[in-house]
């Protein structure tokens, strides 16, 4: 069963699971060996690069970066598809809204638990985790990440995604020069909160590297009490 939740909030709800993001690429790119936990493309591209310098380093960072984020969404979608299997009366989203299916709080929850684990090796490893750690964290984070972009497809926010943003700028400048379409907040909220993201946590690297992991935490945190309120409240 889905309930509706108001564009605005899911926008909202978008925006601040693409600031998660954000910060969780900008936290694996800095310190968990130049690789990202969420852009599957760069870091395929990344492999390359690798083969080419014969890096074992940044190819076994790499395959653990992608082999986590496809764990992610796999868990993801298999929440997602139980709990579905277990409803048996299905009700049609309300209208005038958009949908936050029964299962997404216990999806994003499981994320959260993840990022959970990501800030306690963090805090354990001093901000700067090497050798074997290095290498859990990394696998945590983008498992994470995978669960997150497992979700936001069974939300149904169109074109818009919170983890790969290429489409999503794609259909933002198309939409610029194509006067019939309405461009909304969406799609630029998602790419302002993706920079915010980066942004800030770039900056608690140098300055206050213990706190980089607390922001992808927080801004799943928030997205899921939310929506989730958002859905109890109607």
């Amino acid at each position: 069963m889905s309930k509706a939740i108001p564009p605005r909030t899911m926008t909202v709800i978008a925006v601040l699971l693409t600031f998660a993001s954000g910060a969780s690429d900008v936290t694996s790119f800095t310190r968990l060996g130049n690789v990202f936990t969420s852009v599957m493309t760069g870091n395929i591209t990344v492999f390359g690069l690798s083969l080419a310098r014969g890096s074992a380093s940044l190819a076994l960072h790499t395959a653990v970066a992608v082999a986590g984020y496809v764990t992610g969404v796999a868990a993801g979608t298999l929440i997602g598809r139980y709990r579905m299997d277990r409803v048996v009366a299905k009700s049609p989203a309300e209208p005038g809204g958009e949908n936050w299916p029964a299962h997404m709080t216990l999806t994003l929850a499981a994320e959260l638990t993840l990022l959970a684990g990501v800030l306690a090796g963090w805090e354990a490893t001093g901000s700067r985790p090497a050798g074997w750690a290095q290498y859990v964290i990394l696998a945590v984070a983008a498992c994470a990440m995978g669960i997150q972009s497992a979700a936001v497809v069974q939300l149904g926010l169109g074109n818009v995604s919170t983890t790969y943003l290429t489409g999503t700028l794609t259909g933002l400048v198309s939409a610029v020069f194509r006067p019939e379409e309405e461009i909304g907040w969406r799609r630029p909220g998602v790419l302002a909160g993706l920079l915010a993201g980066a942004s800030l946590a770039g900056l608690l690297v140098a300055k206050a590297a213990w706190a980089v992991p607390c922001l992808p935490l927080l801004g799943v945190a928030v997205a899921t009490v939310l929506g989730t309120r958002s859905v109890n409240s109607r």
